[in-house]
């Protein structure tokens, strides 16, 4: 029981990086908008740089516990947070086949994260 419940701390952390992870576009979009190496378009790029490396920081703790296949294919989750940020941030329309895909990533993570080791 306590392993189980430490491997959900653990994906919810993964899921957590994936977040602070997806949010480098989110900031990189808004420093395509700056005139190329202004100081608010260094800046920008440095906070990229920051989020990067904490997102790296929590993955290399997460693969410690998490195997690396089922961590890989997690990743896909960050399509998904794309698809929220841009329709909240930048109000992109969310189309139908957005919609799909994204049921389908999380069908293919929850699939993944409960499937039963056979080896």
């Amino acid at each position: 029981m306590q392993h189980q419940k430490n491997n959900i701390i653990y994906i919810l952390l993964m899921h957590f990086a994936f977040l602070i992870y997806s949010l480098y576009a989110v900031i990189g979009k808004f420093a395509a908008r700056e005139t190329f190496l202004s100081t608010k378009f260094i800046l920008l790029y440095c906070l990229i740089f920051f989020i990067l490396c904490i997102y790296a920081i929590i993955w290399q703790q997460v693969l410690k516990v998490i195997s690396l296949s089922i961590a890989t294919a997690n990743k896909t989750a960050t399509i998904i947070w794309g698809i929220v940020f841009g329709s909240l941030i930048f109000k992109e329309k969310i189309s139908c086949t957005m919609i799909i895909g994204a049921v389908m990533i999380l069908c293919g993570i929850v699939f993944l994260c409960t499937e039963k080791n056979d080896a």
